[in-house]
């Protein structure tokens, strides 16, 4: 038995009313909602809010909310895990029961049902304890900086300045999008890296995880395929 819990707060600040705001003409949780029914991974899918519109929103779409949020898991500061225990806690509490648990975001409109299925397979036939969607940098972070208050530049690593960019060590991104885990491993509370996790690799532009406008614009323009 597999469970899909979609966090889906209301109170979202950088882009307000984030996770039902328009997405190439669809509010973006739908999609998500889309691909979660879709696959052939859960046997079931709840959204976890504590806002009612997105509670109707994820009812017409076919996911359960059997609860509302608690106002404490619903600030900015609520640790995504923390949420996923809470929903997991409450079916249990309601005597449903479930051997992995899938985190997938309402701002995950790249994800593909097959993305979903390769990932619990993977987890499944290993000893991993997590699998997720992570991409490679499309560029060296050895040669990054940043720009102090005094407007100095420093160097992440400064000794990788006269290194040839193909010389320099490949580095790797989380997408942001899903993080399937066993219930072991959800219960830990310990941090996915430090456990075993595998990441299942995406292209750069499958990994944009929205939380800027600047984002949500780059996202649309590249799932409408007319990138710039």
């Amino acid at each position: 038995m597999s469970l899909c819990i979609i966090p889906a707060r209301g109170g979202s600040k950088r882009i307000p009313r984030k996770n039902i705001k328009p997405f190439v003409g669809r509010p973006i949780i739908e999609w998500v909602l889309e691909i979660a029914l879709r696959s052939e991974c859960f046997s079931t899918v709840v959204v976890s809010t504590d806002d009612q519109e997105i509670a109707d929103i994820a009812l017409d779409s076919g996911a359960e909310v059997p609860f509302l949020r608690p106002r404490n898991l619903s600030d900015d500061f609520a640790p995504t895990s923390l949420v996923v225990n809470h929903a997991i806690d409450w079916l249990g509490q309601h005597g449903r029961f479930f051997e992995f648990a899938c985190c997938l975001y309402a701002t995950a409109p790249f994800v593909r049902p097959t993305d979903l299925e390769a990932s619990l397979n993977l987890l499944k036939e290993s000893e991993l304890d997590f699998v997720f969607l992570a991409a490679q940098f499309p560029k060296p972070i050895g040669r990054g900086f940043s720009i102090q208050t005094n407007e100095s530049l420093t160097m992440i690593d400064p000794n990788t300045y006269y290194t040839r960019t193909q010389d320099l060590p490949v580095h790797y991104f989380d997408a942001g999008q899903f993080y399937w885990g066993t219930n072991a491993a959800w219960r830990s509370q310990k941090n996915m890296f430090e456990m075993r996790a595998k990441p299942l690799l995406v292209p750069w532009f499958k990994a944009v995880d929205i939380d800027t406008v600047q984002d949500w614009e780059l996202a649309e323009k590249i799932y409408k395929g007319c990138l710039e």
